[in-house]
């Protein structure tokens, strides 16, 4: 999951109205009380953006850095069951994650405005049980199902409704990096001072500290809460969702191409510090520092791709953006880490850092296609829901997500009976990196439904 997309969000006026201020619209010490209202304002803001900031961690902390885990349950499996199940985990997090957000964020924009803040507390409470009780798993489905499962479920709860309240109060904010760069030395300083076992429950208590902690600082604003329960019938109206655009090819082309995409961009998170270990025999510290070099450059990708869907001045569709993604991200696979080799650091990071740039800025793409999507339903006189547009499209990553996890299993095991040889192609992983290769390609086969006649007439 890439998680430095730039979310797009609104801000709405103040409606707090305070007694001295229409005793002020007479006349006297105006400048004043509205010197403190700025001020106050402002601390407030402040401390809402620390919060978004500090959700981050227990958000996507152990999902972005799960490549440390697997590596580490590689190495040291005591636990009943296949080892190279563990390899699921990591997209099973991430796709529950965002199969979630459609009905969440659908349930928490109006009708359960009030419950946002109630239901995050649920989350935090419900992450960091899971978290907790996997530290005391004795067989891998114990795994699979508390941090794969249930542990991405409370954080989705934490996710949406804060998400929801922080776009009450600016117009734009990103998600940063900074997670991802520094959580996987964490992981790995937990893991080899505590052990598997207490390092889970360590992690349990950071996260669902941090959780509480970002909920208090982003209040729900109190426009919202009062028209949640305002207009009946206008509530009924907005509730009325249009679902024209499941008429129209497009939303499907689109969709497919996320869903493809998606499955391989969460195989290198998963096994790339596995791979490092095993066929480029580098050390547990340059392995730990794959993870942070594929992460940061989402940063920069997010805003790169998200200027180029949105360019007046150099317009570029929507499917030759996502093909400028794809296609780098698929070449960075079977150019660059598929020709590594014993010894290959600085080649894997290379890899790393080109293909969690390319890829990572492929859901930056996303506002051009409803934009694109926006155009279609208005040459049609119909009406469309951006949000839930936005919303349907995460869930076609959610789906990619968990594909790609449940095929990574299989592929092992395919490249199983392959002797590690010079090049990534000839290790175990081989299937794996041929897989991420030709599933980030067809992310942006989009381009192909554009300028093929008679693929558009077949479909």
């Amino acid at each position: 999951m890439n998680r430095t997309e730039i979310i797009p969000l609104y801000e709405l006026p103040s409606s707090d109205t305070r007694p001295e201020q229409a005793a002020d619209a007479h006349g006297g010490g105006g400048d004043d009380v509205a010197d403190g209202r700025q001020a106050e304002a402002s601390r407030k803001r402040a401390l809402i953006l620390l919060g978004s900031s500090i959700s981050q961690l227990p958000i996507w902390g152990f999902s972005m850095s799960y490549g440390v885990f697997q590596e580490y349950y590689m190495n040291n499996w005591t636990l009943d069951g296949s080892r190279d199940v563990t390899g699921i985990i990591g997209t099973t997090s991430n796709g529950v994650l965002y199969l979630s957000m459609p009905f969440l964020f659908a349930a928490f924009t109006r009708r359960w405005a009030r419950q946002r803040q109630t239901a995050a507390v649920a989350g935090a409470v419900l992450a960091s049980a899971s978290l907790g009780l996997s530290s005391l798993s004795s067989h891998v489905w114990h795994l699979v199902a508390t941090q794969g499962v249930f542990a991405a479920l409370g954080c989705a709860l934490v996710y949406s409704p804060t998400t929801l309240s922080l776009g009450e109060w600016f117009s734009a904010a990103t998600a940063s990096n900074v997670v991802g760069s520094v959580m996987p030395f964490l992981a790995r300083a937990l893991l080899e001072n505590y052990g598997f076992r207490t390092a889970m429950r360590i992690w349990a208590a950071v996260a669902l500290g941090t959780s509480l902690l970002s909920i208090a600082l982003i209040p729900t604003h109190s426009t919202i809460i009062a028209g949640s329960s305002a207009n009946s019938g206008e509530a009924r109206r907005r509730r009325n969702i249009p679902w024209h655009f499941l008429r129209h090819h497009n939303f499907y082309i689109y969709s497919i191409a996320i869903i493809l995409q998606s499955a391989g961009y969460g195989i290198p998170q998963s096994y790339l510090p596995t791979y490092a270990r095993e066929v480029t025999r580098l050390s547990e510290t340059s392995a730990t520092l794959l993870l942070t070099v594929f992460n940061v450059p989402g940063i920069l990708a997010s805003s790169l791709f998200g200027y180029l869907s949105d360019n007046r001045y150099f317009p570029l569709s929507a499917t030759t953006v996502t093909a400028i993604s794809a296609l780098c991200s698929s070449l960075a696979a079977f150019l660059l880490w598929g020709l590594t080799s014993k010894g290959s650091l600085v080649l894997l990071i290379v890899f790393s850092g080109t293909f969690g740039f390319f890829a990572g800025g492929y859901s930056a793409t996303w506002g051009g296609i409803i934009n694109e999507l926006e155009s279609e339903a208005a040459h049609w006189n119909e009406a469309v829901d951006a949000g839930m547009l936005y919303g349907l499209l995460n869930g076609a990553r959610g789906v990619g997500y968990v594909s790609g996890g449940l095929m990574s299993v299989p592929l092992l095991k395919a490249g199983s009976g392959i002797s590690i040889g010079e090049f990534g192609y000839a290790s175990t992983y081989g299937p794996l990196i041929l897989f991420t290769g030709l599933s980030s390609v067809f992310g942006g086969w989009g381009i192909l439904w554009k300028w093929t006649p008679s693929l558009r007439r077949l479909l």
